[in-house]
């Protein structure tokens, strides 16, 4: 069984989707829809902007999006999944790419998410900070045990997770965590505390246009974030995807049960290959590779 899995923020460049448009007469009216939907060239950034640029919150989730969309769409007869599954973001992609959602309203709603969450970064100074070489479950207890917002937020493969939080609840858990053991603690570079409660105002945000979106019956099971587990029922999908922003982005467990579903090879659609090597860190034996057309 093939599964198609979907990257999402931090797996952008500049460059990304040129050889698509320059090899797809499909991609390109994908592009210049997108550019319309956006109301800006969304694809003049991807193609040639600076980094600062590419790096906005505003610009980064739909340029991913639109990436991994439009490679799954141009994949054609190639794209023949068992099962998807994205990383935050990228469940967004999976859903549009397993025609739960339409390209247009899942763009629409990952440029809301974008908009929700850059709001919510404002109202509270937060970060994160990726943790290696120390169990999860004692970083779940150190977290569990400041008094201050501090969460796991990807449970990315064994032995690396990031936490999310205030400022203040993520330097006091760098600084225990180091004492237990870890080989690496170190902020990341991002603009806030994505997949904790420090994200409940855009949750609601996002709730709100979830619900008055179409979303269809799957071609195939996703697998979402948020339990990691496999469904094709709508309305259960619109839920989970709700709660995710707020929820852990449960990767280990998500690829662990898609090969225990069955899953014998993944095939990451989107730009870079972090996914990847991920799904290598949780299981060795997991055959791999990349999207091309």
């Amino acid at each position: 069984m093939k599964a198609f899995v979907f990257p999402g923020q931090g797996a952008q460049f500049t460059g990304m989707g040129k050889d698509l448009y320059e090899k797809s007469s499909l991609a390109r009216e994908m592009f210049a829809m997108a550019n319309e939907i956006m109301g800006f060239p969304l694809t003049d950034i991807m193609f040639s902007g600076t980094e600062d640029e590419l790096r906005q919150t505003k610009v980064t989730q739909p340029a991913i999006f639109v990436h991994s969309t439009i490679l799954s769409f141009v994949l054609g007869d190639s794209f023949r999944p068992s099962m998807v599954a994205g990383h935050s973001l990228g469940e967004f992609s999976a859903l549009a790419a397993n025609r739960t959602l339409s390209f247009e309203d899942g763009l629409r709603l990952v440029s809301e998410r974008a908009l929700a969450m850059q709001k919510a970064c404002e109202m509270q100074p937060s970060t994160m900070a990726a943790i290696l070489g120390v169990d999860d479950s004692i970083v779940e207890e150190v977290c569990a045990s400041l008094n201050e917002v501090v969460v796991p937020a990807n449970y990315n493969s064994p032995g690396q997770i990031v936490i999310s939080g205030s400022n203040e609840g993520i330097d006091k858990a760098i600084e225990v965590l180091k004492e237990k053991g870890a080989k690496r603690a170190i902020k990341l570079s991002v603009g806030g505390a994505f997949h904790s409660p420090l994200m409940e105002p855009a949750r609601i945000q996002l709730e709100a246009a979830i619900r008055e979106t179409s979303f269809r019956k799957p071609v195939c099971p996703v697998y979402q974030n948020v339990n990691a587990l496999p469904s094709t029922d709508p309305e259960v999908i619109k839920i989970n995807l709700v709660a995710q922003l707020t929820s852990p982005v449960r990767w280990t467990q998500t690829v662990m049960n898609m090969i225990s579903d069955g899953a014998t090879s993944f095939t990451e659609v989107g730009p870079g290959s972090v996914l990847q090597g991920l799904i290598k860190k949780v299981s060795k034996d997991a055959v791999t590779d990349g999207a091309v057309i």
